[in-house]
């Protein structure tokens, strides 16, 4: 079957097998920050987003996205780039499998929600599993750029950690 979408700003059009799924279909595409975890939609190390919103990519049809735009964290560079020096700077990325996944997830708690609380972030991010550390590595990272930018523009910052 053929497809036609978005990916990453380049508008693709190929002949597909009908049970290919979109991990599959944007890995082949250089995509490699998507990465397999545990194939049952339960890691978050396979988030995309399709039509700007996170859905995770070994849950879904490649044939499911014809039409569609998708953004993996390539397309997303300078603003990934900005957002995971924070982590970095943490040591939260001890292997780093895990933080593609949490990155393109928080850029999306972002858009929703510019300043989340503590709550928030973690509400948000529990679908992403991490082996290395207990999360709070991330947490400072995203506490941290949170109040960089609140800084940024010239706001007020209650606390910095």
């Amino acid at each position: 079957m053929q497809i036609n979408i978005v990916l990453n700003g380049k508008k693709i059009q190929e002949e597909i097998e009908p049970d290919m799924l979109l991990i599959d279909f944007v890995r082949n595409h250089g995509c490699k920050s998507v990465k397999r975890g545990c194939e049952t939609s339960g890691c978050g190390l396979c988030t995309v987003f399709l039509d700007d919103k996170p859905v995770l990519s070994c849950s879904i049809l490649a044939a499911r996205v014809d039409g569609h735009k998708v953004t993996t964290l390539e397309g997303l560079k300078e603003e990934a780039e900005e957002f995971g020096a924070f982590i970095a700077d943490q040591g939260a990325e001890q292997c780093g499998f895990c933080n593609p996944g949490m990155i393109m997830n928080a850029l999306a708690l972002f858009r929703e929600n510019e300043f989340p609380n503590e709550e928030e972030i973690k509400e948000y991010l529990a679908g992403n599993l991490c082996r290395c550390s207990g999360y709070e590595g991330q947490l400072r990272g995203i506490q941290n750029f949170l109040a960089w930018k609140k800084e940024k523009r010239g706001e007020e910052v209650s606390c910095k950690l």
